[in-house]
């Protein structure tokens, strides 16, 4: 190991932990050995939040775990988050990564009418201002973010769990991958490489945001176990509507598999309506409905091992074929 490394490597890893995911930021700790630094969030009457940091992390290399949930919350959890960063900052740590699973506002990653805003650029230049060094996320909804920013980030992709969990849970003789739009299609073909099955695709067409009002299938599913991959689930109006057309077309059963269970609005009702067998999604958000068809991938043992390879200054590209043993 250079010198370079050991400097690196001589100061001690700090994980901090914002309210959006505590489950998620214990699973991590865990798994490193670490214990999560003591950290108080709070908000005033006024709602205004105010961060108090109890313990020193002067020179340390900070990990602040922090994701992109909540109907009512999200903006709280992100104005959290860069306080977190600011306090960070400001106590004189040596270098602070934000651990982001799913990273907030992503789907405004374009201007795709007049006018609109491309907020995900935004939120960037927010996470710099306040004095972010590194990013750590999952499977971002357009890997054109990475280029929003002047700082190294790290997407990690939840595909080799996925792969684990598809190999090991279902009927792989019979199975048939579905991308549920043409935009999901790369993602798709990646894993019928790996896992040497056929696919198929479903173009949709979307009269305004969150409403499909046509689908149509390319590609034969007749007797097949369809798993339904995409990146996210929000309201579930995309997956059900698929799943109603895949088993229009022959299939068996259709298993949708997400990376980020959002399930916003109405989802609930969707899913417990649904022809879905299985949802299956990771824990890079908390999932808080309580349905018997839900599934979850952990993926802490990823993140961890992340962040252990980021402070000491090892590879992270590993990671993005191999998934730690849970």
């Amino acid at each position: 190991m250079d010198s370079d490394s050991e400097e690196m490597s001589s100061n001690s890893i700090k994980l901090l932990a914002g309210n959006s995911h505590p489950e998620l930021a214990e699973l991590i700790s865990k798994r490193l050995g670490i214990p999560l630094s003591k950290v108080g969030v709070y908000q005033y009457s006024n709602k205004e939040t105010s961060v108090t940091i109890g313990e020193s992390i002067r020179d340390e290399d900070v990990y602040i775990i922090q994701t992109g949930y909540g109907e009512d919350e999200i903006n709280d959890f992100l104005m959290e988050l860069l306080i977190l960063i600011h306090a960070c900052k400001t106590a004189s740590v040596r270098r602070i990564t934000a651990v982001i699973p799913n990273f907030p506002y992503a789907r405004q990653d374009k201007k795709d009418k007049s006018r609109a805003p491309i907020t995900a650029k935004l939120v960037a230049n927010l996470l710099q201002t306040a004095g972010c060094d590194n990013v750590l996320t999952m499977d971002l909804h357009a890997s054109q973010i990475q280029g929003f920013f002047n700082i190294p980030v790290n997407n990690l992709y939840a595909e080799p769990s996925v792969l684990d969990y598809i190999k090991t849970k279902t009927d792989l003789d019979n199975a048939i991958l579905v991308s549920p739009d043409a935009g999901g299609a790369k993602r798709v073909a990646s894993l019928a490489d790996k896992l040497d099955l056929n696919f198929a695709l479903i173009h949709k067409e979307r009269q305004k945001a969150n409403e499909v009002s046509r689908m149509v299938l390319v590609g034969d599913v007749t007797g097949k176990s369809c798993l339904l991959i995409d990146d996210m689930a929000d309201t579930c109006g995309t997956l059900a509507k698929a799943a109603d057309t895949l088993l229009e077309h022959g299939a068996k059963e259709v298993i949708a598999i997400v990376t980020h269970g959002i399930f916003s609005g109405a989802a609930k009702e969707k899913l417990k309506n649904s022809k879905l067998a299985r949802i299956v999604c990771t824990n890079t958000v908390p999932v808080e409905m309580d349905l018997p068809i839900i599934d979850q991938i952990d993926i802490s043992p990823t993140l961890a091992e992340a962040i252990r390879r980021l402070h000491n200054g090892e590879s992270i590209s590993y990671l993005f074929t191999h998934a730690p043993s849970a």
